[in-house]
């Protein structure tokens, strides 16, 4: 049993590890935060004097002075500058035969390739480190590497292959495929760091010696997909706004919203929406398993597929891997129809295995259904919803469990009207999500424990990832949680989680939030806030006095944090029928 002091959470930070990275970055982001002011100056100087030469030339032949160019050396210095690892990036890319240019995009599409070759060059690695362990629990630690590694290449790729579609006659990518690269860059960090987690998470010398040898290993897998995250938002979004600038829509609610919004509220299957598949377990329907209807999906289908799941409890571990696409769960309703499973750490399962229904493929949509993992308080890490699925989208459901319910490990999610039940990190992970209009519900854990509601777990700054709670309501579950519970605490050294317009009980513990490490004040790179709560427990005179907190945004500063701005390609959340408001 662990006590206040003593919690290990999934991949806990050490903590001298903490107090040297707090140190080394305050230099670190002194030194870039100058750099990226003297780039951007460069950088727009020399898209600005060319396009002018270029307008000039077109006019006149004459009295034109050409603009001073940057050589094709000053600009991979130039935009490496931007990057964590400047040095590996000027390394790599420098050393391939078509680097002799002053394109930043060509150099991004190239920092791109050097970061899918290791990446690569890792695949083999878990299984010739599996096969000198005989801890099974270590075992089972580096499959879940071996998974994700090959789910970054994916995401490497797709990026690739995105870019090679998106050419526009030689013109910088357009805002919204850049929102879309820097999501599918930000998961392959994300991938990449849940290996170390599922190693970390295990209390042994084994598993201690197996996650340096791979962290030594995926040095230059990691710096390399830093590097071009970087590459693609410091210089790739400025040079984009710059030449095409974004023209955001404010999403209200459409036609497919409407339709949505007119049906009963005990209606759960709209008539937009006809099933594929009907899953009921009296022999009703076509299959009596969730499982058995999956079957029937095509791999990477662009037609949405719908599976009607009747009324009733369905004992089932489901997995959608990453090439099952655009499928849709709709229930009879978050207290009709439930999907539960027991896995859970303790009995010697990973955390990131655990989940009773898991997503990847990308267009996830889930309604009027519950997820449940019932391995109890005891059991510790216990996943009953895990989502890696990019534009997925829950509305109307439940996710109950207690310590780490709800996994939104990465891409980007939105969750609309859900109950969401819990102790121990019960919202964590590293998505760009947001929960709208949802009610969260911490509930009484083991004796000598706290709660904490979220746990965000962002490992990159320029990762485009945080946990976003708009308009919503934190409540005890019960009149029986007296245990100290707090909105949350921040997993790793970025860590983003903002609190706004929500209404906040009495029961929460008037510091607000709770440190990682015991007693030591997080990294001053986190950015956690607040925005005009409600409730006796939005009160932030005694909250914490973290160099990373703030109590109170401006109103500007809190819209970066709305439907509009945090989640890019708004159109998703239309395409789904799913009631959302898009601004503060």
């Amino acid at each position: 049993m662990d006590s206040i002091q003593s919690f290990k959470g999934y991949g806990k930070v050490d903590e001298i590890e903490q107090q040297a990275y707090q140190k080394k970055t305050r230099k670190r982001f002194l030194i870039l935060g100058v750099s990226i002011a003297i780039l951007i100056a460069v950088i727009v100087a020399a898209v600005v004097g060319t396009v002018i030469h270029k307008r000039n030339s077109s006019d006149s032949d004459s009295d034109t002075i050409p603009p001073t160019e940057l050589t094709p050396a000053a600009s991979l210095k130039a935009v490496c500058s931007v990057t964590q690892y400047p040095t590996s990036c000027l390394a790599s890319i420098s050393s391939l035969p078509n680097s002799n240019t002053t394109d930043p995009e060509l150099l991004f599409k190239l920092s791109l390739r050097v970061a899918v070759d290791a990446l690569s060059n890792l695949s083999n690695l878990p299984s010739k480190l599996k096969a000198n362990v005989k801890d099974p629990r270590v075992q089972k630690a580096i499959d879940v590497c071996g998974v994700v590694f090959d789910d970054a290449v994916d995401r490497l790729n797709e990026s690739i292959s995105s870019l090679e579609v998106a050419g526009d006659g030689g013109k910088i990518l357009s805002p919204s495929k850049i929102g879309d690269v820097e999501t599918w860059l930000s998961a392959a960090i994300t991938y990449q760091e849940t290996c170390l987690d599922a190693l970390e998470e295990i209390n042994s010398t084994t598993a201690s010696d197996t996650r340096r040898d791979l962290s030594n290993a995926m040095k230059n897998s990691t710096e390399f997909a830093s590097n071009s995250l970087a590459i693609v938002t410091k210089i790739l979004g400025l040079l984009s706004n710059f030449n095409m600038p974004i023209h955001r829509r404010l999403l209200g609610v459409g036609p497919a919203e409407r339709r949505l919004l007119q049906e009963d509220a005990n209606k759960t299957t709209s008539s937009s929406w006809a099933p594929d598949a009907v899953v009921a377990k009296d022999g009703s329907g076509q299959y009596k398993t969730i499982g058995e209807a999956l079957k029937g999906v095509k791999k990477k289908s662009v037609k949405r597929f719908v599976i009607h799941v009747k009324e009733g409890t369905y004992v089932e571990n489901i997995d959608l891997d990453k090439h099952t696409w655009n499928v849709m769960i709709v229930g009879d309703g978050k207290t009709k129809t439930f999907i539960s499973g027991g896995r859970n750490f303790i009995d010697g399962t990973p955390t990131f295995e655990t989940a009773t229904f898991a997503v990847k493929g990308k267009g996830f949509i889930a309604k009027d259904i519950a997820f449940v993992n019932t391995a109890g308080a005891e059991k510790h890490q216990a996943v009953a919803f895990r989502s890696g699925s990019d534009q997925s989208v829950f509305f109307r459901c439940a996710f109950d469990g207690f310590q780490d319910t709800l996994y939104a490990h990465s891409n980007r999610q939105f969750y609309r009207d859900c109950d969401i039940t819990g102790t121990i990190d019960f919202i964590f992970g590293n998505a760009a999500v947001i929960f709208q209009n949802c009610n969260i519900r911490p509930r009484q854990p083991l004796p000598n424990q706290f709660n904490t509601i979220t746990a965000q777990g962002k490992k990159d700054p320029n990762q485009n990832s945080g946990i976003i709670i708009q308009k919503s309501s934190i409540a005890a579950a019960d009149k029986n949680l007296t245990a100290p519970t707090y909105l949350g605490r921040p997993w790793k050294e970025f860590s983003t989680t903002v609190i706004m317009t929500t209404e906040i009980g009495s029961f929460l513990n008037p510091v607000g939030w709770k440190e990682w490490v015991p007693n030591v004040e997080p990294a001053s790179t986190i950015f956690y806030a607040e925005y005009k709560n409600s409730g006796p427990g939005s009160d932030v005179s005694q909250r914490v006095k973290w160099t990373g907190f703030r109590p109170s945004l401006s109103e500007e500063e809190a819209n970066k944090f709305t439907v509009q701005s945090f989640i890019e390609g708004n159109d998703w959340l239309q395409e789904a029928s799913v009631e959302y408001q898009s601004t503060l």
